[in-house]
Order: structure tokens, then sequence, then C-alpha cells
């Protein structure tokens, strides 16, 4: 155990003048906050794919703040080397992806998506081309997690120091929660004006070298230098064609403007993360497959599609094309406000300026629910985000679109005999016979489906990278799909031209492609329904469980490879970092740590589903938790609880019994504000009373820095257990936070067993 006094631990790492540890305290906590969240944004967005390891960086991040805890009695300081290790992530993260634009032999194997359990948009590859270097996702991974969690052992052991050097525990843990929430409130003020990474790492820089020692200040200048290139860099993008950098609060997103040469046509190109997302095209002369479901219909004297729901409405493609085909108004849904804005301003056939069109900046299952309109057509628009919802779960932006919840959601907001459409490239068999069987399921009727090329049949083994599949799906009442169906069983085939203006002024039903006359016609592409195999479909995506991508409940070999690691790497850096001697973990403290994670994860989940899955509402979900954490901290100042552990802990596990027996979606009946009221009470009065519990121990804490790396590290192990939903649901998340909230109140008084660290000291130690 510690010698050490806590005045000893302060006394090495503090500047020689006199400084307000309290000031300290919060200072530090907030730069450890913000600058968490610019590199989960830098990373995910810069690193190639990096972006689909749930909570890798946010395990980092908690990983060097535990250790820098630990490491808080060590007289190395740990700032400078953090600083240098950041620059050369930073400077390394920009290097691999250069290095894998401009060499195009490299490839990054992400979960072997020839065959995958898990569909990932944008990381397929021909694995067998010998010709092709290819290099696994975990090795970046791995690699990244070192460098990150490196980045803030300096930080958490400032952090574990001044928490030593402050006599009340609770006072300094309330310093705490508020520093972290003015960090919150910084990014989120930074997201919103979508500001660009130089202003997020000056800002975490300028509070790193306020720790950093006057001696050292022209070792670390270089490394502020570097970064702030770095930053100029990464607003100019990686290539001379590119256009222009932005950055929204999900996306780095790369403009690409190829103006017309010769015979080469015009293209504009979004990029989000480094993965193509959408281009934008004149709907008269490219991209047939977007008008696709309005002439089916037209063509076989289906009712007018007069008011129309887009979700997903992007740059604008599926917008112009119903306005190109006569839609009345447009409701047009999209997420993310640049790409929307770049469609605005950019697109050739400008539809976002026609008086037709009302733009919503919105989560679409959000914007359906609370929408009174009702539509001919509702059209899930080539809805894939490429993006985790946030860095606390396996939750895609777009997941809880893709649930049977959701399509009951839609069928509500269709006119009788309206049209549900869906179209995408799915990647998998599997995925397509999924949401024909979900779709089936909610309308009563078996959806028509088309494959572009055509197939006939579309098997659950079949790889679909290279179809664009469309899905056409009403309950029986629907005069739209018994037009198209039995035009289809009188002509046989439908034809697509490459131009769409081909198809404007012929019916193209028929066995033959029409005879143009026009020299600059496209060719005719064969459309008819396509038969799915749905044997083997026995999983359909829920509410609780939203995982259309993956194929079976259960939990992946990539991610299972990436537990492992982070095992085996998270002695690496404790074994490097933590002080020269046998230290017992505060077992309380550690099982507190796993219990809040999980509780954080299904908060941030829940909300997501009854308000949407934007970033203003995932900001002031993690803003209401640490207000939540605050308010239990004053309880604890003003009312002295004393040790009345059996108390709050039965209020705790009680209320988490509650809710996990009343599942998630039973809020979504409720009016607006009830809903908020009833679900945010229901959410948030389990952390209250896990706040109160933490408080309580921390108050009566003789080594501070050991208990809070021991709570931190806790929330690496509730963070890998987040993986368990993929199997069981988020619901699940409950059952075991219970149980970490059990174990903890085993753990009172007590410590887990020894963990020994480096045997001997680091150079300059």
């Amino acid at each position: 155990m510690a010698t050490e006094s806590p005045a000893s631990t302060v006394a090495s790492s503090r500047p020689s003048s006199p400084r307000n540890v309290y000031l300290d305290l919060f200072i530090i906590s907030f730069v450890i906050l913000f600058f968490e969240l610019a590199c989960i944004r830098w990373f995910g967005s810069t690193v190639v794919f990096l972006t689909f390891f749930t909570n890798l960086v946010l395990m980092a991040c908690f990983l060097g703040m535990a250790v820098g805890c630990l490491a808080a009695s060590r007289e190395q300081d740990f700032m400078d080397r953090s600083m240098l290790l950041a620059g050369w992530s930073f400077l390394l993260s920009c290097a691999i992806l250069l290095l894998y634009r401009s060499f195009g032999r490299i490839l990054v194997d992400v979960g072997s998506q020839g065959s995958p359990q898990e569909v990932f948009f944008g990381t397929e590859y021909d694995a067998k081309d010998p010709s092709y270097f290819v290099v696994p996702i975990e090795v970046i991974a791995g690699l990244f997690f070192l460098l990150i969690a490196s980045m803030f052992v300096g930080l958490g052991q400032v952090m574990g120091r001044t928490f030593n050097a402050i006599p009340g525990h609770v006072v300094a843990y309330t310093l705490n929660v508020a520093g972290s929430l003015a960090g919150i409130v910084g990014f989120g003020v930074a997201s919103y004006f979508c500001t660009s990474p130089v202003i997020w790492f000056l800002i975490s820089l300028g509070g790193c070298l306020y720790f950093v020692k006057r001696s050292r200040l022209l070792h670390v200048t270089g490394m502020v230098a570097m970064l702030v290139l770095i930053g100029l860099f990464s607003g100019y993008g990686f290539r001379q064609s590119c256009t222009q950098t932005l950055w929204s609060p999900y996306y780095k997103i790369d403009y690409y403007h190829y103006k017309k040469i010769d015979d080469y046509p015009e293209v504009k190109y979004i990029v989000t993360n480094n993965i193509g997302h959408q281009s934008m095209a004149e709907i008269s002369e490219a991209a047939p497959a977007y008008i696709l479901p309005y002439l089916l219909n037209q063509n076989a004297g289906g009712p007018a599609l007069d008011d129309v729901l887009v979700i997903g409405a992007g740059s604008g493609n599926d917008v112009q094309a119903a306005l190109a085909q006569g839609a009345k108004s447009v409701d047009a849904v999209e997420i993310d406000p640049i790409i929307y804005e770049i469609g605005r301003t950019n697109h050739p056939d400008r539809p976002y300026d026609d008086p037709r069109v009302s733009i919503h900046i919105d989560d679409g299952r959000s914007f359906v629910r609370r929408t009174r309109k009702s539509y001919d057509l509702v059209s899930y628009a080539l809805v894939d985000s490429l993006v985790l919802h946030s860095g606390y779960s396996s939750l895609r932006l777009e997941s809880f679109l893709f649930t049977e919840n959701a399509f009951r959601d839609v069928k509500a907001k269709l006119k009788p005999g309206g049209v549900f459409a869906m179209y995408n490239f799915y990647r998998q068999g599997w995925v397509v016979g999924r949401l024909a069987k979900m779709a089936e399921r909610v309308f009563g009727t078996r959806p028509l489906i088309f494959s572009l090329p055509y197939q006939e049949k579309i098997s659950p083994r079949d790889s679909q990278g290279n179809h664009f599949t469309l899905l056409l799906v009403g309950d029986a009442s629907s005069k739209s799909l018994k037009a198209i169906r039995a035009t289809f069983q009188e002509k046989g085939l439908f034809w697509l031209n490459e131009k769409p203006r081909m198809n404007q002024s012929v019916n193209t039903y028929g066995p033959e492609p029409p005879k143009v006359l026009d020299p600059k016609a496209g060719n005719w592409h064969k459309v008819a329904p396509a038969e799915v195999d749905l044997s083997g479909i026995n999983f359909l995506p829920t509410d609780d469980w939203p995982f259309l991508y993956l194929r079976e409940p259960t939990i992946p070999g990539l991610n299972l490879r990436w537990i492992a690691m982070v095992a085996v790497l998270s002695l690496v850096i404790l074994f490097l970092y933590a002080p020269v001697r046998t230290f017992q973990p505060n077992g309380q403290m550690f099982f507190l740590g796993a219990g809040f994670m999980l509780l954080e994860t299904k908060g941030v989940v829940q909300m997501a589903l009854l308000f949407g899955s934007t970033w203003m509402v995932n900001s002031i979900i993690f803003f209401a938790i640490l207000v939540m954490v605050l308010l239990s901290n004053l309880f604890v100042l003003w009312f002295k609880p004393g040790k009345r552990w059996g108390l709050f802990y039965g209020l705790l596990i009680g209320t988490l019994t509650i809710n996990a027996l009343v599942p998630m979606d039973s809020y979504l009946g409720l009016s607006g504000m009830t809903r908020m009221v009833v679900s945010s009470t229901f959410a948030f009065i389990p952390l209250f009373f896990a706040g109160i519990i933490f408080a309580m121990a921390f108050r009566d804490s003789h080594q501070p820095d050991i208990d809070i790396g021991s709570n931190i590290g806790g929330v690496i192990l509730g963070g890998l257990s987040e993986y368990l939903s993929l199997m069981m649901g988020f619901n699940s998340l409950l059952v075991l936070a219970i149980f970490f909230y059990s174990l903890s109140a085993l753990m009172v008084g007590r410590r887990l067993p020894g963990l020994p660290s480096a045997k001997t000291v680091l150079p300059g130690s």
C-alpha cells in the first residue's frame, strides 16, 4: 500500500508558484471531457474505419485516466510525455489516411465483409485478390488504443493529484462534475457551430499547457505547432480535387466537385469519414433508380403520389425525384445539417429551393412519430449513416428506423392505400430477407422487391453489394401496389433507361424494351419482382434489439477479439505507468463504475429512441446525467446521510428492477411532455441513487487517487459489457447493472486482490 501522504504526492507535480487546487481540479476536469470528445470525433473520422469499433476511443480515454490516477503518487510527471504522444498520434492518424488513399492496393479488413456476421457499409473489398495488401482493422485499433490511452495518463495523473490535495472529497468530486459539465457545454457549442479540429485542439492544448512545467514549455511548443498544422490540414481535405472539407456534428465531410471535361460528365460527390456516401445528380440525366417507385406506379395506372415524405433526404436526389414525378408536397428529413446545406447550395436541380419542399433537420423516427400529416408515399432513401450513434453503444444513427416498431409508426402515417418504399445497396441477401419479413409482418402483405441489375431470386447467402434493391409495401387496400402487381402479371417486365428522361414519354411495361429514335438514349435495364428466400430469417429487429445488420443475436468475432485486445493492452498500460508497488483496487468503487457506465449507455439509447438520435439529444442527455450526479453530491453535502448503505443500495436496485420490467417502447404511447417527464424520471432516478452511494464512498476515502482510478477502471468493464446488448438487447443491460451494483454492495469496506505494477522505475521517474 502507499506510504506517501497526499500532500507529498501533489507537491512533485505542481509548479513552484502556489496555485489554487480547486481551480486546478475544475480546469483539468473540463480539459479531460472536452479533449475526450474531440478525440472521439477526430480519430473516428480520420483513421480508416476506426469509427466501427464501439467504445474504442472512449475506453482508451477512460483507461488512460484510470492509470493516471493510479500513478498520482509517482514522482515523474507524465503531462509532457502525454502531449508528445498526442502529437505523434494525430500525425500518425493523418499519415495512415494518406497511405491508405495514396496506395490503392492497401485494404483494411473489417470483420470479413465477404461473408460477415455484421455488415459495415463502405468496408467491402475483394478478399480473393492476392494483389491486395490486407491490414486487419484490429491492428490499427490496437495501435491507436495504446496511443490514446497513453495520451490521457498525464491528464489522469493531474486529476488524481488534485483529488489528493483537496481535503473534502465530496467537494472535490463536485468540482470535477462541474468541470465536466463545462466541457460538455463547450464541445456542444463547438459542434453547434460546426467548428473544425483547429478549434478543438487549441482549446484542449491550452488547458493542457496550464499543467506543464515551465521548464518544459519549449519542449511542448513543437508539439503544439504540429497539432495546429494537423488541424489546419484537416480543413482542406487530403486530395487536390477535394473542393471543401467541413465538420458536421456527425461526420468529417469532404465535398468533391469534378467539372465537366470533354466527354466526362460533371460529378458532385460527398465523402463522410473517408467513406463514399452520396453523389448529386441531375435527375433527368442520371441515377434512374431514384424515380423507379414513381414510374412503376404511374405506368401501371396507380393513383398519384401527391404527398411524399423522404427520410434520409441527404443532398437532395430523392427529393428531386419526387418533384420531377409531380409530387405536390415533399417533407424532406435529414439529420445532418451540413449535408443538407451542401445539397441546397450545389445540387444541379436545386430541389431545396422548390416551394413544395419543407426541410426538417431531424431524426427520421422522431419526425415520423411527431408529424400530424399523412402521406401517399414514405421513402427510406438510401438510409445508411456510416457512423455510430455515440461512443457508448453499438447503436447506429439509423438503427431505430429499421425495427418492427418503426415500420408500424410508418404505417400509421400512410394515407389509406399509401406506399412505403425502402431502397439501398443492402450488401447481403439476409438483410433484404429480414426487411421483407418485417414488412410483411407489419403490413400483412408481401412486399414487392426489385433488384438492379435484375435478379430472379435473392437468397440469404447472396452478396448484394452491387445490387440496388427496392422494396415496396402497403396494406391490402393499396391501389398502387395492386396496379403494379396486376401490370407485371399482364406485361411481364418493366424497362428502365439509364437516362431517366427516356422513361417520361413512354410506358415501358412490356416483354421488350421500347424502340426510341433518340441517338443519345441510354441502355435499357430489365426490371421485374424478385423472389426472396426467407428461410433462416429468424431474428427480426425490435426497439430493444435494433440491429438490422447483425445476422443473429451474438457477439461477432470482431468484437470478441477487440475485448481480448483491450484486456491485454490495459495490462500493458498499467504495467508501464502505475506506481512501483502492489496496490489494491477499491472493489466497491470498481463495480460502481461498471454499473454506472451501463446506466449511462441505457439512458442514452432510451432517449435516442424516445426523442431522436440527433447530436443535440445526445448532448442534453450527457449534460442531464452529470447534473443528476451533481445533485447527488449536493444531497450528501447537505443532508449528511452517514453510512446508510442498505437504504440507498436498496433504492438503487429497486428502481433499476422497475426499469428492467418496463420495455423501452412503453413510453412511446405517451404525449410529448408526459413522455419526457415520465421517461426521464425512470431513467435518471437510479443515477441519482448511484451518485449518492458514490459520494458517500468517496467522502470517506483514504486513497482518493486509487479509488477514483478503481472507479474509472470499472467504467471500462461496463463499456465492454455493453457488447452483451448485441446478444440480449438493451434492456438486458439493466439486469447486468443490477448484478454489478449488487457486487458493489457486497464489496463495501473491502478491496480487490492486489495487482502488481511495474517492477522497475521508468527513466526519469
